[in-house]
């Protein structure tokens, strides 16, 4: 064992002095290396980075929440729009024996959404916020992180109290240098004093579900004010542990029916929305992409890997007579095979480190120009560590084996 490791250190040294010895040529034989391992961890980040996003917008929607809509989220170039068209809107009936009959639920709200509308305070204002009313139990469905003043109060809920919580965005573009809370402001024709302020999210990834541009009223308000069927109002179920989301949508779907008296042979006419709808179809999105991403890489691996076997059969012929030399000195064959190989694997491995540190030096910038997290996880780097020893053996092969067989007289003739 002591001999093998001396054999594998001295080999070590020869092929690291032979790389530094002939720099330009180990450069640009590290080119495709470091493109394919690129292109692979690229893609596989973004993936990842696209799937963590998706699970943060996961967690704001509900991941264990149900919700009875009109239209399912279940969309897609054959989408059958004109069988959920004429669908009735949940009503608040739907959500009085949602609530009062469901066994399985934690909680059950009861919300709409009015788009487009202007909040004003003093010369200021913000446009294109969304009005979100909901029923009190809305904020423990939503997990509403409020960082300056409270929520709305059960008598606030019930009242139809004039109060409004706003998204961080709102809040800032309304009171620049004021703090909001218990100033008042006009929107959807009413004026409504800010009892609350929301965390800021940034941008959401699934169905825009950020709230940073969202404002916050009691749904007893918003139903003084529009005629909320008109607002695209949802039923909000959160799953009580230990019961499964199957469990729930079962008891759940024969309330509905039960409430709406459908006979037993007529469709549902309602959609039970969850978030695997979502998750199911992006994954198959992301099985694509990631395909499509190794192929790419692996191509251009392949190509580098050319290259690198081109390079070392040339060195092979550069050093015939160093070999002939070292193998009339009492060189075994492994020595000279070792040389070659471990000269082979650092130049993919020195490549695959270069195309590693490009990527995170790409995901330093966009965090740094756009805030946005990339995320290059350890499995990148064993992935990186994996693919390149396993290209540096293929490529290095065939050249070490025919060093390692060279015979010596004729290897020291051919200088």
């Amino acid at each position: 064992m002591r001999l093998f490791l001396t054999l594998i250190r001295e080999s070590f040294v020869f092929a690291v002095s032979a790389l530094r010895d002939n720099r330009t040529r180990t450069l640009l034989s590290l080119l495709g290396v470091t493109i394919g391992i690129m292109t692979i961890i690229g893609v596989f980040s973004a993936v990842d980075t696209l799937r963590n996003n998706l699970e943060e917008s996961v967690k704001k929607i509900g991941s264990r929440t149900l919700y009875i809509e009109k239209w399912p989220w279940d969309g897609g170039p054959d989408f059958p729009w004109w069988k959920y068209i004429n669908r009735p809107e949940p009503k608040y009936v739907d959500f009085e024996a949602v609530r009062d009959r469901m066994t399985t639920a934690e909680q059950v709200a009861y919300t709409i959404n009015i788009s487009n509308s202007t909040a004003k305070y003093d010369n200021n204002s913000a446009a294109n916020i969304t009005v979100t009313a909901g029923t009190h139990e809305l904020y423990s469905i939503r997990n509403l992180d409020i960082v300056e003043g409270r929520y709305f109060t059960e008598q606030e809920s019930r009242a139809a109290g004039p109060s409004v919580i706003l998204g961080a965005t709102i809040a800032e573009g309304l009171f620049p240098n004021e703090d909001p809370i218990g100033k008042y402001i006009t929107l959807v024709g009413r004026r409504l004093q800010v009892i609350g302020v929301l965390k800021k999210e940034g941008a959401g990834v699934l169905m825009n579900v950020s709230n940073d541009d969202v404002a916050y009223i009691p749904f007893t308000l918003a139903r003084n004010i529009v005629n909320y069927e008109n607002y695209g109002p949802s039923i909000a179920i959160e799953v009580k542990y230990p019961y499964s989301l199957e469990e729930a949508e079962s008891e759940l779907i024969g309330i509905m029916r039960s409430s709406r008296r459908l006979a037993p042979q007529r469709e549902d006419n309602f959609s039970v929305n969850k978030t695997t709808l979502i998750t199911a179809q992006l994954d198959q999105m992301f099985t694509i992409i990631n395909l499509a991403g190794f192929c790419i890489g692996i191509f251009s691996i392949l190509v580098g890997g050319f290259g690198i076997a081109n390079i070392m059969f040339v060195s092979v012929k550069e050093r015939t007579n160093l070999i002939g030399i070292q193998k009339a000195l009492g060189a075994k064959n492994f020595f000279i095979l070792s040389q070659f190989l471990i000269e082979s694997i650092l130049l993919c491995l020195i490549g695959g480190a270069i195309g590693l540190g490009i990527v995170y030096g790409l995901a330093g910038l966009v965090k740094l120009a756009l805030d946005v997290t990339i995320v290059v996880s350890l499995k990148m780097v064993m992935l990186t560590t994996i693919l390149s020893t396993i290209i540096g053996l293929i490529a290095g092969i065939v050249p070490a084996l025919n060093a390692a067989r060279l015979d010596p007289v004729e290897a020291i003739r051919s200088k």
